[in-house]
């Protein structure tokens, strides 16, 4: 081997081992430097940036995706729904920033995972609509939409993650581990969901959902089964997506997208005036800043009302 070729590997190596983020949380950099590490490794000489402009974003993502509970791995960390989510919520960068965050990661997906569409590229979607809430009479569709698909397991699927999105405001990384035993109805007859995982928690379902998802579980009583797709024994991170992909979709439909179900939940809530922290503890965050990106959709309160709110209570 003539002497040189690989020359770039040394420098390249040195700025990937010996770079620290400027911000976040020295337990969080702890859990994922590793990860971090090794998927901007792999990515060289793929990508058209530097090892330390890698470095820099996917360290933010990282530390992001640990702190939503997301698993460490490329597959996870540079999902395209990950991505987006942390492009709206994850970054206080301004709006070019967040653009320019937004294309080093994708190409950074690409080199790692390959290319999503081989015949070219996918067209493009606005990012701000996984933020935007379905208004009621689009949920109404979607239900009639669930309840006229072709076969009984695309009719139960649908139901059931119109009923967990909007009704629980669970995403998609938090449905696809339930089981029907994780579905529990307290003396109360409220029903309440057992989210699995980092974020573990309990979720209370809204009134008006109760009734449907309760009976979506009730017909795996007694069984220790998935809740979501039960008789597919493969639960990878695309399981939701391959299933809506399936699904026949109406023209005057709106898409079926877990991220605007959970939007229309919690900006529901923050109507209702259900304390801030009720709210970030059921929604699995850590902080009010995963909040940010559905503020600009929630309704404005009338001045007479709003003055009794802070003056407070006689």
């Amino acid at each position: 081997m003539p002497p040189g070729v690989y020359l770039w590997q040394v420098p390249v190596s040195n700025r990937i081992n010996s770079y620290r983020p400027r911000r976040g949380s020295p337990a969080a950099w702890a859990r994922v430097e590793d990860g971090v590490r090794e998927i901007v490794q792999r990515s060289e000489p793929l990508t058209p940036y530097t090892a330390g402009e890698l470095m820099s974003v996917l360290a933010q993502l990282a530390m992001f995706a640990d702190a939503q509970g997301y698993p460490p791995g490329a597959e996870s960390w540079l999902s395209r729904e990950l991505i987006e989510r942390f492009i709206l919520v994850g970054t206080n960068a301004s709006k070019c920033s967040r653009g320019n965050y937004r294309t080093k990661l994708h190409r950074l997906r690409e080199a790692v995972l390959g290319p999503d569409c081989q015949t070219g590229k996918p067209v493009k979607l606005s990012a701000a609509t996984a933020a935007k809430p379905y208004t009621d009479s689009e949920v109404a569709r979607l239900w009639y939409w669930a309840d006229g698909q072709p076969t009984d397991e695309l009719r139960a699927g649908c139901r059931l993650l119109l009923c967990l999105g909007r009704g629980c405001g669970l995403d998609s990384p938090e449905i696809i581990p339930l089981r029907a035993h994780d579905i529990r109805r307290p003396g109360n007859g409220a029903a309440v969901v057992h989210i699995r995982g980092r974020r573990e928690r309990q979720v209370v379902c809204r009134r008006a959902w109760e009734r449907p998802l309760l009976h979506e579980a009730a017909r795996f009583d007694g069984q220790v089964s998935y809740l979501f797709r039960p008789r597919s024994g493969a639960r990878g991170k695309n399981t939701v997506t391959n299933f809506l992909a399936r699904c026949h979709h109406a023209p005057s439909t709106p898409t079926l997208v877990m991220g605007r179900l959970r939007a229309t939940w919690l900006v529901e809530l923050i109507e209702q005036c259900v304390p801030l922290p009720v709210i970030v503890a059921a929604a699995g965050l850590d902080t009010l800043h995963g909040l940010s990106r559905i503020l600009p959709h929630v309704r404005g309160m009338a001045a007479g009302p709003a003055a009794d709110l802070l003056r407070g209570d006689l």
